[in-house]
């Protein structure tokens, strides 16, 4: 008799299972939740901070003078500017001018200091992600394009 009994209540108890199974499967979210992720973009939201980056306009300018605010307040040095001092023709003047503005993304602790630091706002977060590499040398980026310059607005 005692089978018996222990029969009823395993198939008592798998029927509770399929019970809770089959109300969720009758009640689940309709979207999709799963993101099928090298085929399918992924939402990125606005507050991301993927790399820093250094927006240039349409005709090749940004806004970074070169003062090296960013460097010094890089608590791990993730930022590295190279410059130069050249005759200004228009006023005979030694002016600034920077090289590369380099940014190794492989020492960076995205902790905003580098951007809160820049008083001409020239370096912004930027919503990059994909970041795999086989050599870490590749996560070492030229922020200032090829021949870009000084936006003229900007002031030093």
């Amino acid at each position: 008799m005692k089978y018996f009994l222990d029969i009823y209540k395993g198939v008592k108890t798998l029927i509770n299972g399929f019970r809770v199974t089959h109300k969720y499967f009758i009640n689940a979210r309709k979207e999709i939740i799963t993101v099928q992720y090298p085929e399918e973009k992924v939402q990125i939201f606005d507050r991301f901070k993927g790399e820093v980056i250094m927006p240039h306009d349409e005709k090749n300018e940004h806004a970074c003078t070169g003062c090296q605010a960013c460097e010094i307040a890089c608590p791990n040095g993730t930022i590295e500017i190279i410059w130069n001092r050249i005759v200004d023709a228009e006023t005979g003047k030694k002016k600034k001018v920077i090289d590369k503005h380099i940014y190794h993304l492989s020492m960076c602790t995205m902790c905003s200091q580098c951007i809160e630091a820049c008083p001409t706002d020239a370096i912004v977060w930027g919503q990059g992600f994909e970041h795999s590499v086989t050599d870490r040398s590749e996560l070492t980026k030229v922020l200032n394009k090829p021949g870009s310059k000084v936006r003229a607005s900007v002031k030093e």
